[in-house]
């Protein structure tokens, strides 16, 4: 059974103006590097085999941070499979919190995005098997995750707050 121990970014100064970041890179606040140290102590009491990362910058400090404080000299493997959903032209829009938005033919589609969480699954479960992984990616990528692993539409599934960690076993 590979464990993976899924931890979303910390905040960033795109979150907190409600920005729809997207592959946008991100700068963590000082409050998102605080939430990151705090994380590591849900995670202190597990040795870590790798941690898989999203390449975006967001997620890259938040890493950073984290094994730096946990003191774990494990591999890092950066993936654009981790990315957050791509936002096509409607990237960078500030938005209310629970607005709806009319999605422009450039977004990418929840079809395609839940595909991208099954292979990224089917990577993990394949390339580490019986491992402790560390998973550090973007709030509805972590979401769409979690739906995909128990088979149910992703409003079934609460947010994750920023530097949140949650656990499933595949």
């Amino acid at each position: 059974m590979t464990n993976l121990f899924l931890l979303r970014h910390g905040e960033t100064e795109e979150n907190a103006k409600y920005i729809l970041q997207g592959h946008m890179p991100g700068t963590l606040t000082q409050k998102g590097i605080e939430q990151a140290i705090e994380a590591v102590e849900q995670l202190r009491s597990t040795a870590f085999d790798v941690c898989v990362s999203s390449d975006l910058k967001r997620c890259v400090d938040t890493t950073n941070i984290v094994l730096e404080h946990l003191g774990q000299d494990v591999p890092v493997i950066y993936t654009k499979l981790l990315r957050e959903r791509d936002w096509g032209s409607i990237t960078g829009v500030v938005v209310e919190k629970g607005a709806w938005i009319d999605m422009p033919d450039d977004v990418e589609s929840m079809p395609a995005f839940r595909a991208r969480a099954k292979s990224f699954l089917e990577y993990v479960s394949s390339t580490y098997p019986n491992a402790n992984v560390l998973v550090v990616s973007h709030g509805l990528f972590l979401r769409i995750l979690q739906a995909v692993f128990h088979d149910v539409d992703h409003k079934e599934i609460t947010p994750m707050t920023n530097a949140e960690v949650r656990v499933i076993k595949i």
